[in-house]
């Protein structure tokens, strides 16, 4: 009896000990973000208070936040309170939508989208920037399109962007070119979150060309450009701003594992796809995430292309849940890849067999769309045959009006012949007269192609003849070069002697040129390099230069400040930045027109430019000499110290 006794006393004592660890933990969890949202005073201090808490999942789950907004909009609608149920349903459509349920997220969020009129405007902002992310989710482009265009109307975006959507569409370097043109030009130097974020875009779209390795450089630019910004102790930083910054550090961490894993480097991928997937899930907690699913994916046939069957399983039956269908028939086929691999052809078979299900699926539905659009076309064909019939039963009753009329009219049918017979009479006449207009107009024009040939041919043997004067130039500097023993006076005469190459290179293009108000300039970089090269006969040589202006055309006026300025470049490149092996040099050149306005870049991977760059600046002529070449474009000279190298920029009218 007495042991009996005892075991009921621990096991009550156990009971009650459980009891109170879960009562403790549960006291520690509350006493949290989702703690202090339950406290505040009204759905409005709720709702500021849900959006500037950017690791509101930390401490509770989504579904957690979840049910307590559900409470608070229960006894809103209790109340009737109308302000209140819009604050508490615009918060569940969030959670859904970071819980990655995106249809759910945008019925709730299309339903107060119908009651846009009695929202204030920073409300609405939220409401738009919310279904415009699902409906990107939802690969519903036409409808994230109209969203933008109400965020126009309204005032809260200058235009409607649209570069994202090409990209999503399969037209990244559409997508490109737009985001380059209307992102560019709003972004400050110094803002290093905003630059990280653009190379990143830039990157991802290069990327999704299948320009890997030009993809790497532009994320590792990224990459640069957020850990100055998260290591900068200068600028305090908010919490939102901070958990921000780390986020896209993985996301850039998690492209520049994708880029390694395309360029098949899957060994230099896997760590940076380890950190990527490490950091989303601290800074982006309780959220679903599709980088991680993408990376996850990526590690998975990394290690299947290594080997590592074992490895490749576990990241493959991790817990992720795709909701793309590309990652879904991706996932499939690394699973399908692995059983083949460890000889269990059934359930590869099985794989293999599911991603058929879903293309066949994607088929139908395909064939479901065309037959919705032959059937609105079939509904206008009809609309068009009933306007038709309306306008033949009026035409019909027209007639009938013009037979009763054809009496009153038949008086008039004389007069109206008469007058027609003077129209053609001044028809004929009008007509001699123009064919003796234009006799003397083929005249004039004979005369005024003959005078525009002849002047053609002036301003080629002008051109030439500038072109000759200017070699004469470079050979006198060449002979006071032999003449002169100072190396200085020696450098000096090498120098003016490439920039004289330069503008007569200009001079010989325009006469070679059957248009001589322009020269195509991908030609000249490519001849003006080679003119470059044969004075630097010991360096240059091996450098693997790559020009990007082909199409690009300058006036002279353009032409010249932009060869004189690229002598420059290049030369310095020549002689200083491969000081001692060039195999691994590489120099590139971007030159681009877009209408009215134009972009210039210059970089090498040399050593860069010496630390007191700033205070030579005055004193060296070659910066000086660009400085003023870039003024007369009406420009300024941009110059970037990199990792690697030196980047020279601008833009120009």
């Amino acid at each position: 009896m007495v042991r009996l006794l005892f075991n009921i006393f621990i096991i009550f004592f156990i009971f009650h000990l459980g009891s109170g660890v879960v009562h403790a933990q549960s006291i520690t969890k509350e006493d949290s973000t989702l703690r202090k949202f339950k406290i505040k005073d009204g759905a409005s201090d709720k709702f500021n208070f849900f959006y500037d808490s950017p690791n509101r999942y930390n401490e509770n789950s989504a579904y957690d936040w979840l049910d307590a907004v559900q409470l608070d909009l229960i006894e809103a609608q209790n109340d009737k309170d109308s302000i209140s149920i819009r604050k508490y349903k615009i918060m569940q459509s969030q959670i859904y939508h970071d819980l990655g349920d995106y249809d759910k997220s945008v019925a709730i969020a299309n339903e107060l989208y119908k009651k846009k009129g009695s929202l204030d405007l920073n409300t609405k902002s939220i409401l738009l920037d919310l279904m415009d992310y699902n409906y990107a989710r939802l690969q519903m482009y036409d409808k994230q399109l109209e969203i933008r265009k109400e965020k126009k109307a309204i005032g809260l975006s200058k235009s409607v962007a649209t570069y994202d959507i090409y990209a999503n569409l399969g037209l990244p370097r559409k997508a490109m070119q737009d985001y380059i043109m209307e992102v560019m030009k709003t972004i400050s130097e110094d803002d290093h979150y905003s630059l990280a974020k653009y190379h990143n875009n830039i990157g991802n779209y290069l990327r999704l060309d299948n320009s890997s390795s030009v993809a790497l450089s532009k994320f590792k630019e990224a990459k640069g450009h957020i850990d100055i910004f998260l290591n900068d102790i200068t600028n305090i930083r908010t919490e939102k701003e901070i958990v921000e910054a780390n986020y896209l550090k993985g996301i850039i961490e998690g492209n520049i594992g994708r880029c390694y894993a395309q360029l098949r480097q899957y060994n230099e991928a896997i760590p940076w796809l380890e950190g990527s997937i490490i950091t989303i899930k601290e800074f982006n907690k309780g959220k679903f995430s599709s980088d991680v699913v993408e990376n996850t994916l990526e590690l998975a046939e990394c290690h299947l292309q290594l080997g590592n069957y074992e490895k490749a399983r576990q990241y493959l039956k991790a817990d992720l849940k795709p909701r793309k269908i590309e990652n879904i028939l991706k996932k499939n086929r690394a699973l399908a890849t692995y059983y083949d691999k460890i000889q269990d052809y059934r359930n590869a078979s099985f794989y293999l067999k599911k991603n058929v299900r879903i293309r066949d699926s994607i088929n139908v539905y395909e064939s479901a769309l065309r037959t919705q659009q032959l059937a609105a076309l079939t509904s206008q064909d009809l609309e068009n045959s009933r306007n038709q019939m309306q306008e033949q039963k009026l035409a019909l009753e027209k007639s009938r009006l013009d037979l009763q009329a054809k009496d009153e009219r038949i008086s008039l049918v004389f007069i109206s012949l008469i007058f027609t017979l003077l129209g053609f009479a001044g028809l004929v006449y009008a007509y001699l007269k123009s064919i003796k207009t234009q006799r003397l107009i083929a005249e004039q024009k004979y005369i005024i192609e003959a005078s525009l040939v002849e002047k053609d041919s002036l301003l080629k043997e002008i051109h030439h003849r500038v072109k000759n004067n200017l070699q004469m130039v470079s050979s006198l500097l060449s002979l006071q070069t032999k003449n002169t023993r100072s190396k200085a006076a020696i450098e000096a005469l090498e120098e003016g002697k490439s920039r004289v190459k330069a503008m007569a290179l200009i001079h010989q293009k325009l006469y070679q040129n059957d248009d001589l108000s322009v020269i195509e300039m991908q030609g000249y970089i490519e001849s003006l390099i080679n003119s470059i090269q044969s004075v630097y006969k010991k360096g240059g040589h091996n450098i693997n230069i790559t020009i990007d202006a082909e199409g690009t055309e300058l006036d002279i006026d353009r032409a010249i400040p932009f060869g004189l300025i690229l002598n420059e470049l290049v030369s310095n490149s020549f002689k200083y930045a491969f000081p001692t092996d060039d195999e691994n040099g590489k120099i590139y050149i971007h030159l681009r027109k877009n209408g009215d306005q134009g972009y210039f870049e210059y970089t090498d991977n040399g050593i860069g430019l010496p630390e007191d760059t700033d205070e030579r600046t005055s004193s060296s002529m070659g910066i000086r000499l660009m400085n003023r070449l870039v003024n007369q474009l009406q420009s300024t000279l941009n110059i970037d110290k990199t990792a690697d190298g030196v980047r020279f920029w601008f833009n120009f009218k």
